[in-house]
């Protein structure tokens, strides 16, 4: 029961919601697009997204001097149908969708793929 509580709580925070939204429409982001895109400090940033890694919502992976987020991938019927319901009901509101087209004008030069 309780990591359910904790994939819950997970989505009761704005920038959470915003961040995991971001994720779902644009797949993998480094740490400082979604800084840029969200225009929020680092350590916001890095606080929540190390609360959406430990409660299994997304990964990360080194790459050189960056550290890129996605979701993470689950077997678990829930976080999938969490993720449908984000998906349908949340990134299409008006905050996700300026934060999607202010990372369009955000330099992205450090794909490491």
């Amino acid at each position: 029961m309780e990591t359910t509580v904790q994939l819950f709580k997970a989505l009761a925070d704005e920038t959470r919601l915003r961040i995991i939204s971001l994720l779902l429409t644009e797949g993998e982001l480094c740490v400082c697009d979604i800084i840029g895109s969200l225009k929020l400090p680092q350590s916001t940033i890095s606080r929540h997204l190390s609360y959406l890694k430990k409660t299994g919502w997304v990964e990360d992976r080194k790459c050189g001097l960056w550290v890129h987020y996605s979701l993470k991938a689950h077997d678990s019927a829930l976080l999938l149908e969490l993720r449908e319901v984000v998906q349908r009901h949340i990134t299409v509101l008006p905050a996700p969708a300026a934060d999607r087209k202010q990372l369009e004008g955000f330099g992205r030069d450090h794909d490491c793929s």
